[in-house]
């Protein structure tokens, strides 16, 4: 798939996890989620069943040596209470893959209406002068982005000249308060493929202008946040 085709499937992606209040959102064809919903003993076979996924041209020594890593994401994305996680793989126009991370969260919020919420947080972002953070409106409702732009240090041990090389990585993340629950729901983008980061901005923009808070179906409208 060309990076010019990351727009939406048009079919809801539901967070179903009971720690976190009704949400959705419409992802790209792309997007491949790991399995952090699987029980802990389930997770190594559908960390394999994963891989093939992520990796159909592959073959039994590619599938069988990269399922333990995702596996361990697995677990670790997990562990961590996010309540969604997808690797987003895209062809370039040269024959190249354009990789990157998404993830959806959700943590609690002390404050009373999400106006207070996306205030409260574009206040305490600001903070950091490395942040780029902005008060957004999407179509349900204020957030706040929060856009960050480094250089990591990769070790000798992971290259393929055996030498250390810098590596420029970027990550988006928007704060999304939910309209009648005491939660903040948090989507983060990380990449290294930022020779595309625009394309991928574009591509988080218009995952974000779907995201919902209520039932997809057709029997239910879904709740604005205002």
């Amino acid at each position: 798939m060309s990076t010019n085709r990351m727009e939406t499937s048009g079919i809801p992606t539901i967070i179903e996890d009971p720690a976190v209040p009704p949400l959705w959102f419409v992802a790209p064809e792309g997007f491949h989620a790991l399995p952090v919903d699987a029980e802990p003993g389930a997770r190594l076979s559908a960390a394999d069943e994963f891989t093939r996924e992520l990796f159909p041209e592959g073959d039994a020594h590619l599938w069988d040596s990269a399922a333990p890593f995702y596996a361990g994401l697995t677990e670790v994305f997990a562990d961590a209470g996010l309540a969604y996680s997808a690797m987003g793989v895209f062809s370039d126009d040269n024959g190249g893959v354009v990789h990157f991370s998404f993830t959806v969260g959700a943590i609690e919020s002390p404050y009373a209406t999400s106006e207070e919420a996306a205030g409260a947080l574009e206040q305490s972002l600001r903070r950091d002068p490395g942040n780029d953070s902005r008060r957004i409106t999407l179509p349900c409702g204020p957030a706040v982005s929060n856009i960050t732009v480094r250089e990591v240090t990769v070790g000798a041990e992971l290259t393929a000249t055996g030498e250390e090389a810098k590596l420029l990585t970027g990550q988006i993340q928007v704060f999304i308060p939910f309209p009648s629950k005491p939660f903040v729901a948090i989507f983060t983008v990380d990449t290294a493929a930022m020779e595309y980061w625009g394309e991928i901005c574009d591509m988080t923009a218009a995952v974000l202008e779907t995201v919902s808070f209520g039932d997809p179906s057709g029997d239910a409208v879904p709740v604005s946040c205002t």
